[in-house]
């Protein structure tokens, strides 16, 4: 009987032993995280500043396209990020966001469809199918049509579309009638053009130039469109014998904000110009920075920027001339003189 209840007494003592041990293994399991804490809060404090370091250079970023030629007008390729220098009202910035070459492109084609553009249709639709069909795979456009209303044509569907017969569709969805609504057509465009993903934004106006129809004044467009930080091209279709024609207006549109407004001659190609217009939004350099001093100040901010390559030869830089802070009022911006 001894042996027996030495083996059950061994036995016994083995699953105690056992018992304890697992007790312990435990133990240790649920204090180990526990000595980890510190660091892991003080990881997780990290994650959290390095997102709202994130989320503040993402509201704050001032985003430039920049196109940088010779004398002979040749884009100027391979520069680099410190051949660049950018300023802010005189200050000069840090570069945060350099890119070279064909970036893709928000556009917004903003189409004049009043009684005064019906002879040029013709020319407006193979200006639309040239820059579609030469743009960046990746860009990505919708359609604006106005008369005396204005319409944001869907894309089957879609808010934007990379597929030039979309917006062909578009484009041919309004008839020629009625009155110019210009402005508020830009409007409608700037607004629509912020829900694009990328950080280029463009618009393209095609129109005679005229407004007769608006709410809105130019003023207003044009601070709305300080605060998009958008370029805009324009393609003056101008030469019929109407009143309407402004091409003042758009020449100073585009200058404002970094575009280029294009008047084509008789026989000249409008489908070439929109070639013209597609090659320069590739041909850019795209420059970013978040301001050094963020001002209480929301308005006007002057901004220039410099290419310092003395092996290149004298060089011309085209960019934005500045840009206002969001929720500058529209009305704080003056009108034009002998502008509406």
């Amino acid at each position: 009987m001894t042996p027996t209840r030495k083996s059950d007494w061994s036995y016994q003592g083995r699953w105690q032993l056992l018992q304890v041990a697992f007790l312990f293994s435990f133990v240790l399991l649920c204090l180990f995280p526990l000595a980890l804490t510190p660091s892991a809060a003080a990881n997780r404090s990290q994650a959290a500043a390095h997102e709202q370091a994130k989320i503040a250079v993402s509201v704050n970023l001032v985003v430039l396209p920049v196109k940088v030629t010779d004398k002979s007008g040749t884009f100027v390729a391979d520069l680099k990020l410190n051949d660049f220098r950018v300023y802010e009202d005189g200050e000069q910035q840090t570069i945060s966001v350099f890119e070279e070459g064909d970036t893709p492109v928000t556009v917004g084609l903003v189409v004049d469809h009043s009684r005064s553009m019906d002879p040029k249709l013709r020319d407006v639709a193979a200006a639309v199918s040239g820059f579609a069909h030469s743009s960046n795979p990746l860009d990505e456009m919708f359609v604006v049509d106005f008369n005396d209303t204005v319409s944001v044509e869907p894309m089957k569907g879609k808010p934007f579309s990379s597929d030039a017969s979309d917006l062909e569709s578009a484009l041919n969805a309004v008839t020629a009638r009625g009155r110019t609504a210009l402005y508020d057509a830009l409007s409608e465009a700037l607004k629509h053009l912020q829900s694009g993903q990328w950080e280029k934004k463009a618009l393209i106006i095609i129109s005679d130039g005229g407004d007769n129809a608006s709410h809105l004044k130019y003023s207003q467009v044009l601070a709305h469109a300080r605060q998009s930080q958008v370029t805009i091209y324009s393609i003056a279709l101008i030469g019929s014998e109407t009143e309407e024609e402004n091409p003042k207006l758009l020449r100073q549109l585009c200058k404002d904000t970094g575009g280029i407004a294009y008047f084509p001659g008789k026989g000249e190609s409008v489908a070439k110009i929109s070639l013209e217009i597609a090659r320069d939004l590739r041909e850019q350099y795209t420059v970013g920075y978040v301001p050094r001093q963020m001002k209480e100040s929301r308005g006007f901010r002057k901004t220039e920027v410099k290419v310092v390559a003395p092996d290149r030869g004298a060089l011309h830089v085209r960019s934005r001339q500045g840009y206002s802070a969001a929720g500058q009022k529209r009305s704080a911006v003056q009108d034009e003189p002998g502008v509406r």
